[in-house]
This record gives structure tokens, C-alpha cells and sequence, in this order.
């Protein structure tokens, strides 16, 4: 019987960049097998062992950050200049979790009684299933897998057909760190493979970013089993800069967090509600930054833009461009400015649009791509209605210079994260959450551990 193939075309120049076999029926039966058994084994380790082995892990991977940004640019489009950033970002995030460990999963002291014992115990849930997306392959991954191993768990780490070298390399380093075989292992998956792997008795938890509808089906697929799922799903952030903003300052880092990674991001800013006070000035300054960008060939050093995943991508992009220009928008920056950018590529040059509103898809629904909309807001409560009305609650920021004004409009914004004068930013002190289509669970922070552990009460009877 042939084997079914998994193709990776690089958004580069279309090439095919890596392929791979699936896994077979017989091959996932036998790796969730293997992480079942190795499980018992690794979660009777201290933790302070698994530490060791995890940093040293990290120690490997980013041993390897040369290989690994030139593999993203292939693989996803990335330019090599930036490449690197995610091994940083990778680094923080596992570094932060092995740290925290220890104290952490200490069991919980449930305070003096006389003649009882009694305290609260987080044990290991057993095999852990992640299911990473391709646009920060290694920094969403690294959420759910360093934890779930420091915690006591086996990992199986099922990355996206864009990004298979991602999965592969994570493994690779763990393998080279001395991590017992069959505790963290990879499978290339199709789909309904996904499914028949959540149904496996010995999975007891999914970690999955990636689109809405994607998670229904990994939630539709973990009915009747009563296993823990997190979602991270979509995302439409939005940006609001209050009349008392540093503009250079907002200018430069909404730009940023904006066409960064090619607008390829779950918590990138795809809405901007500027005051009319600062609306003019900040909107100049936005548009002359983003002319600076140079879209090209992300293995070229100088490029700051390279393609987004795919054309077809590109092409929803420029879709909801088109069609909001088409319903009165105004596209601030002209086609011919930027030279690639061309219709039938995934090259996408960034878009600033202006005389945008809510009726408009662009404004709404997802864009995952170089564009960004504003909107002129005359007060606070107006920018928090316009943030709020949304499907999507990931992360949200503003823009000021009052401390007590962000704050306050913070507890009224429905978001899992709130910024101040940032954007785009996992803090792994912090919990990674969002809240309506954005998804459920938590990653990262102390809290990231509460559900890849389970409590056992220990209740002592020690005088009779």
C-alpha cells in the first residue's frame, strides 16, 4: 500500500521544499504506545531532573538558530534578518516554564488540623497531543510542550504541513538533551489522523492554536472523551491611541505590530481606532513607515516584507482590500510602490486603509495578512464600544500616557490580554488567554500548569 504524502511548497518561489510520509494507523498506535509507557517513567523523575534535561534541550535548540531562521523563510516566508527572533522567543518562553517549575507543582499545603495530613497534590495527566500552527511554529509550540514534559507528561507534537522541519528539529533537541526515548515524539498527521489520535484512550489533553473552525473540529473530536482541550483560535486586535499618545512612538511600534511576520499573527494588530485630536498626524506617520518597508526574498538580509504563507492567502488579503475599497474606503498606499507585489503570488505589499467602518469584512473578520484599518474616535468610550465589537477577544492595547486612563479602560475591554504601549508581545510571566472565538484554556504563566496537571487531594487521618 502507498504511503499518503505530505508536500510543503515554499511561499519562496513555489518550490516543493520538504516532503513527508504520513503516519500510518500502525505507526500512531505505536508512538502513543511508546509515550504511554515512557510517561511512567519520566513523571517518577524530581522535577528538578527534568529541568536539567529541558534546559539543556533549549540549550540545543538554540545552538542550532542559524539553521532554523533560514528553515522558516523557506518553509513560511519569514525574512532571515528576523529569523532568529523566534529562537529568542522560544528560549524565553521554555527557560520561564522550567524555572517556575519546581515551585509551582509543589503540592498545595492545605494549612494545619490537628490529628490530619492534609494537602493537595498536582500529578501528571499522562499524554499530552499538540497541534501547533505555521506562522510562529517553534513559539506556540514551545507554550504547551515545555510544560506539559516539565510537568511529567509525554508529548506528541503534531505541527502544521507548512512547518513539518519545525516539529522534527523541537524533537531532535530533546533527543540530543537525553530526554528518554518515547517521552516527546512527532507525528505528520492528516486531519481526520488528528481525530483518531484524540480519541486514543491515552491521550488525556490537546493544546491547539490555530483557526476557529479548525478548534471546532478539535473540540467535535474530543466528544465523550472528558479530556481537557485549549483552544487558541483567531484573532482581530485592536489598537486604540488616546490624544495623549507619544505618536513616534505608537507609529513605530503599530507598525510593527501590524506588518510584522506579514501580518501572520493570532495577537497582530488588524484595527486601529485613532482620537481625532492625534488621527491626522498619527495616520501620516503610519503610512511614511510603512513605505520604508522593502518586500522581497526572505532570504535576502535586507528585506523586511517577505510573502505571506501562500497565494491563495494573498489573495483573501487582497480580496478584503478590494472590497472595502469598493464600499468607500481609501487605500493609503498605491500598488505600484512596492515593487513584487504582484496578483497571483503570495508577495503582498502592506495596506493602510482609512474611511473604513464595521459593515466592512476587512474590519471583522480575520485578515492574517499585511493590512491594517483605521477609524477616527472622538472619546474613550467610543474606541472601547468599537474595540468590543468584535467576535474575537485576544489581545487588545492603548496608546497613552496615563497609567489610571489605561487601566480603567482596560477593565472595560473584552480581551485576554491588555496592553499599554505595546502589542504583539507574549509575556510568559503572564497568562495566554483569550476570551469569546478567540478561544478558552491557558498557556504559560503559573496558571499554564493548572491544566496539564491534575489535583489529588491527600487527606491523612494520623492520630486515631
Amino acid at each position: 500500500m502507498t504511503k499518503q504524502r505530505q508536500t510543503t511548497i515554499s511561499p519562496i518561489d513555489g518550490s516543493v521544499y520538504v516532503e513527508r510520509d504520513y503516519a500510518t494507523d500502525r505507526e500512531i498506535a505505536a508512538a502513543i504506545e511508546r509515550a504511554s509507557g515512557a510517561w511512567k517513567v519520566w513523571t517518577a523523575l524530581p522535577v528538578e531532573k527534568r529541568a536539567r534535561v529541558c534546559h539543556a534541550a533549549v540549550d540545543a535548540f538554540v545552538a542550532m538558530k542559524t539553521r532554523h531562521a533560514e528553515e522558516l523563510s523557506w518553509q513560511m516566508g519569514r525574512p532571515v534578518a528576523v529569523g532568529g527572533g523566534e529562537v529568542g522567543g522560544f528560549e524565553e518562553r521554555a527557560r520561564y516554564m522550567i524555572d517556575i517549575a519546581a515551585e509551582t507543582l509543589e503540592p498545595i499545603d492545605a494549612g494545619e488540623k490537628g490529628g490530619f495530613v492534609r494537602y493537595i497534590k498536582r500529578e501528571s495527566l499522562g499524554v499530552v497531543l499538540t497541534v501547533a500552527p505555521w506562522n510562529f511554529p517553534y513559539m506556540t509550540a514551545v507554550n504547551s510542550v515545555v510544560p506539559a514534559l516539565m510537568a511529567g507528561n509525554a508529548v506528541v507534537l503534531k505541527h502544521a504541513a507548512q512547518t513539518p522541519l519545525c516539529a522534527e528539529r523541537m524533537v531532535e533537541a530533546f533527543r540530543d538533551a537525553g530526554l528518554p526515548d518515547g517521552v516527546f515524539q512527532y507525528l505528520h498527521l492528516t486531519h481526520d489522523s488528528v481525530a483518531r489520535v484524540i480519541q486514543s484512550p491515552e491521550v488525556e489533553y490537546v493544546a491547539f492554536t490555530g483557526s476557529v473552525p479548525a478548534g471546532g473540529k478539535i473540540e467535535q473530536a474530543a466528544v465523550g472523551r472528558f479530556m481537557g482541550v485549549g483552544l487558541e483560535l483567531g484573532g482581530k486586535d485592536p489598537a486604540y491611541v488616546r490624544p495623549d499618545v507619544n505618536i513616534d512612538y505608537a507609529v513605530a511600534n503599530l507598525a510593527d505590530g501590524a506588518f510584522f511576520n506579514s501580518g501572520q499573527s493570532c495577537c497582530g494588530i488588524e484595527r486601529i481606532y485613532a482620537h481625532s485630536n492625534v488621527y491626522e498626524k498619527f495616520v501620516d506617520g503610519l503610512v511614511e513607515l510603512a513605505r520604508q518597508y522593502r518586500l522581497g526574498n526572505p532570504l535576502d538580509e535586507n528585506t523586511t516584507l517577505g510573502p505571506v504563507v501562500k497565494t491563495s492567502a494573498a489573495d483573501f488579503v487582497r480580496g478584503q482590500i478590494d472590497e472595502a475599497v469598493g464600499q468607500g474606503a481609501r487605500a493609503l498606499i498605491a500598488h505600484g510602490q512596492f515593487p513584487g507585489n504582484e496578483e497571483g503570488t503570495p508577495y503582498l505589499a502592506p495596506q493602510i486603509l482609512v474611511d473604513v467602518n464595521h459593515s466592512m469584512r476587512v474590519m471583522t473578520e480575520e485578515s492574517f495578512g499585511p493590512v491594517v484599518g483605521i477609524m477616527k474616535v472622538g472619546s474613550d468610550e467610543q474606541a472601547i464600544e468599537l474595540m468590543n465589537d468584535s467576535e474575537f477577544g485576544l489581545t487588545a492595547s492603548v496608546w497613552t500616557t496615563d497609567v489610571e486612563a489605561a487601566e480603567a479602560i482596560g477593565n472595560q475591554v473584552e480581551t485576554g490580554t491588555w496592553f499599554m504601549n505595546r502589542c504583539d508581545y507574549l509575556d510568559p510571566a503572564l497568562a495566554w488567554t483569550g476570551v469569546k472565538n478567540s478561544g478558552r484554556g491557558c498557556t504559560l504563566s503559573p496558571v499554564g500548569y493548572e491544566s496539564l496537571t491534575r489535583p489529588k487531594s491527600f487527606h491523612l487521618r494520623t492520630s486515631l
